[in-house]
């Protein structure tokens, strides 16, 4: 049986959900936009918040009244060993962010319960992390296979062959999630469950980069961003939210497209880095 259907607000709407996951009211907010987002498409995938007792009722109500199935997520049963290494202050000291700054409530352990996706109770997911917004209908993602997800690149073509696991497309099966458990001890994962999916999955099939366009692409290859194609904005690093962080100047079109979709405004796609 799954357990996340008896934690679920309401029953499944469909045998396809987009999924993200939300940890912290700073994740809420970035949720309601990118659910916002997604219900502007027109899509007819269920949409489905994982969230953890942290999150408060407050932070959960925009959400369902958004018509969201909100679905509680503990964190995964692993030994103290495991949750003391990919701590925050230990992680980031082990395997420091130089490329950017992660936001002081982005906690790495808990990027491990996205993997509860595999505990749902639909045929296909699409994950989406919270720091994304969907500028056009991405239905055809149902279609790919498991494993699927985008490269990580946002600084030099040279990075096609790592993945980035802020969008992919999984099969939920409790003996996968069980196959996962077994592989996660014992080992430190550098960036938590986007080094631990690589290795899940090596032949993970390649997206269009367009299905996970990562903010820094706008300002270090500027001649890869053609909105024509554009499907969903990654905020990777600093969060569109976040007042005065260190990029704002070089990526204000970008944040003020994510304002626009929170303050339901139709949204101006920026034409030109």
């Amino acid at each position: 049986m799954h357990t996340a259907r008896q934690s679920a607000s309401r029953p499944i709407r469909a045998t396809r959900a987009f999924v993200t996951l939300v940890t912290n009211s700073d994740f809420a907010r970035g949720a309601r936009v990118l659910m916002k987002s997604l219900i502007r498409t027109g899509t007819r995938a269920d949409l489905v918040v994982m969230h953890t007792d942290a999150v408060t009722e407050a932070d959960l109500a925009p959400l369902r009244a958004l018509g969201v199935r909100l679905v509680r997520a503990e964190h995964l049963p692993l030994s103290a060993a495991f949750n003391a290494a990919h701590a925050r202050d230990r992680l980031h000291g082990a395997a420091p962010f130089t490329k950017g700054t992660k936001p002081a409530f982005h906690t790495p352990l808990d990027n491990f319960i996205k993997l509860r996706l595999w505990q749902l109770d639909y045929d296909t997911c699409v994950f989406l992390d919270s720091d994304t917004l969907v500028v056009q209908n991405i239905d055809r993602l149902f279609d790919y296979p498991q494993f699927s997800a985008a490269p990580n690149v946002y600084e030099s073509l040279a990075d096609f062959h790592r993945m980035n696991s802020g969008v992919f497309v999984a099969s939920p099966c409790e003996r996968t999630f069980r196959d996962m458990l077994d592989r996660l001890e014992g080992r430190f994962w550098k960036r938590t469950d986007q080094t631990f999916l690589q290795e899940m999955f090596p032949d993970w099939h390649g997206l269009p980069i367009f299905y996970n366009m990562l903010q820094y692409s706008w300002i270090n290859l500027p001649d890869l961003w053609d909105w024509d194609h554009v499907k969903i904005v990654h905020y990777q690093y600093e969060k569109p939210w976040e007042k005065g962080h260190a990029r704002a100047q070089q990526l204000r079109p970008l944040i003020d497209l994510w304002h626009a979709y929170e303050q339901d405004r139709a949204p101006n796609l920026p034409r030109a880095a």
